[in-house]
């Protein structure tokens, strides 16, 4: 079986220096760009399995790289990068990124950030019917949801907001995604109207609602439904 490609794309020498032998370590075939251009050439020519995209390049801006690929692609993109700002991050999730790491970062939270995006392209290239973690159990096909073994009673909105998240398990969801997806466009910013929801779900799926599990808060940003407990 062949390795899973990494393309990182990122202009400083020493985070390629980095990243090379540490994702080589861990059984990945890397390969590397220090511009856009050359990040949108390889995602095309070279098959990647998972982009690492620094969001300052020196010929465009990152959040640029996957609006381009996001026009063709649905390679999963991990955004690294220094930019702190809650903007940056809504900005390069909504474009379409799967997950954010800021710089300085853990190669050790990086591979598993990388294992999960894998996990999920799996799943949905497989179009999974069928999600179980911590007890709870999704079945799409069916349309029901169980909490260890027993039926738990979802409003039809409060359903597809839980299919929504589970979906993109172990990806950040932006509160601009679910609102829009489940609501309509005209609700893009009602945070109120999605928290009210969301504390509606952890009600009646989470072992502990006060401490959520599977459906994990990203503040200033949106929730993640875990991957795997």
């Amino acid at each position: 079986m062949s390795a899973d490609r990494i393309l990182v794309v990122d202009d400083e020498p020493q985070i390629q220096r980095f990243l090379r032998p540490a994702l080589t370590a861990a059984g990945y075939d890397v390969i590397e760009a220090r511009t856009g251009a050359e990040a949108v050439k390889a995602a095309a020519t070279a098959a990647p399995d998972v982009i690492i995209l620094d969001l300052g390049l020196p010929d465009m801006d990152g959040k640029d790289v996957v609006a381009k690929l996001r026009g063709w692609s649905t390679v999963p993109i991990i955004i690294l990068s220094a930019r702190d700002r809650e903007s940056e991050k809504v900005a390069a999730l909504d474009l379409g990124a799967d997950d954010y790491i800021e710089k300085p970062f853990g190669i050790g939270e990086l591979t598993a950030r990388i294992r999960t995006a894998l996990r999920h392209r799996l799943r949905a290239d497989a179009q999974t019917e069928r999600v179980c973690v911590d007890g709870l159990e999704i079945d799409t096909l069916r349309r029901l949801v169980a909490r260890d073994g027993e039926p738990v009673r979802l409003t039809p909105k409060e359903y597809d907001l839980l299919v929504l998240l589970a979906r993109h398990a172990g990806r950040v969801v932006t509160h601009r995604t679910l609102l829009t997806s489940i609501w309509g466009p005209a609700h893009g910013d009602d945070l109120h109207y999605l928290r009210v929801f969301i504390g509606q779900l952890r009600q009646k799926i989470e072992r502990d609602p006060a401490r959520p599990a599977i459906i994990r808060t990203e503040p200033g940003v949106g929730y993640r439904f875990a991957d795997e407990l």
